[in-house]
């Protein structure tokens, strides 16, 4: 199946928002507002481990990108303020001004890019999967796109149009939300589930029933960056001028290296 025929939630949203947004876009000036209220607004995906992690029990936010937000809002002179968005709402939180930017590691995609701006990257993750420690279809990578087969990804996740394009054999399921994701493989009712490094790595350190199944190269490189709406040159460049300074002065490298992504780590 081509990618043409996908169209992701967001992509709904683009029929009706997008001949807009860059107009309205430029008319808001995100920094006025920021140093006017003394708060920057940033979503985030709270469910995102190593990212933008809330703890269920204390509540308690952590990941690079909580880290970096603190800095960000520090070097702005502002408080931050958390709004929790997700994947799918990612496109209007953003164009209907619910935040000032988003910061959950959001992959660069030519669909997301019709609609959003993007940071330069700051992390770049292959695409990983999951299966069960009892799963006897699943070995290899190999394995994974062969008849019988029924591979989960999350609905409105990047790996949605990668996998529809790549998979020949298999079947595909999209569940609504990456838990309902896992409770398909957890259920027999998918065999593997497609996910990055973060959120493989969050499965291998919190349960007992999850086994990694890595592809032997490179299989679908993607950039990460951070999201605004369209416009705003001013915003956007402060944006790029504070992700400069954090690679130069080592605190990117640093929160990296708190949350274990130093491997998937943009250096340039």
């Amino acid at each position: 199946m081509k990618i043409r025929t996908w169209l992701p939630a967001f992509g709904l949203i683009l029929a009706t928002l997008s001949a807009n947004s860059a107009a309205e876009g430029q008319a808001h000036d995100h920094l006025a507002q920021i140093r006017a209220s003394g708060q920057v607004r940033v979503c985030i995906w709270p469910d995102y481990y190593g990212i933008s992690l809330r703890d269920p029990r204390t509540r308690q936010l952590s990941g690079i990108d909580i880290d970096l937000a603190h800095a960000l809002a520090d070097d702005l002179g502002a408080q931050v303020q958390f709004v929790d968005s997700s994947f799918v709402r990612l496109v209007p939180d953003l164009l209907e001004d619910r935040c000032d930017i988003a910061m959950f590691a959001i992959g660069i995609t030519p669909e997301r890019q019709k609609v959003l701006r993007f940071t330069a990257p700051y992390l770049a993750s292959d695409v990983m999967a999951i299966t069960t420690r009892s799963n006897r279809k699943i070995r290899t990578w190999a394995d994974i796109d062969q008849p019988g087969v029924v591979v989960a990804v999350a609905k409105g996740t990047l790996h949605e149009p990668v996998m529809r394009e790549r998979l020949q054999h298999a079947q595909l399921i999209t569940p609504a939300t990456p838990f309902a994701r896992e409770q398909e493989v957890q259920s027999g009712r998918a065999d593997v589930f497609m996910t990055d490094y973060p959120y493989a790595h969050r499965l291998l350190a919190t349960t007992d029933w999850a086994r990694l199944v890595t592809p032997p190269g490179s299989y679908h490189i993607t950039p990460y960056a951070w999201a605004i709406r369209p416009g705003d040159d001013a915003w956007h460049d402060w944006l790029q001028a504070f992700l400069r300074s954090i690679k130069r002065d080592g605190r990117l490298l640093a929160a990296a290296q708190r949350h274990k992504l130093e491997s998937i780590l943009v250096r340039d």
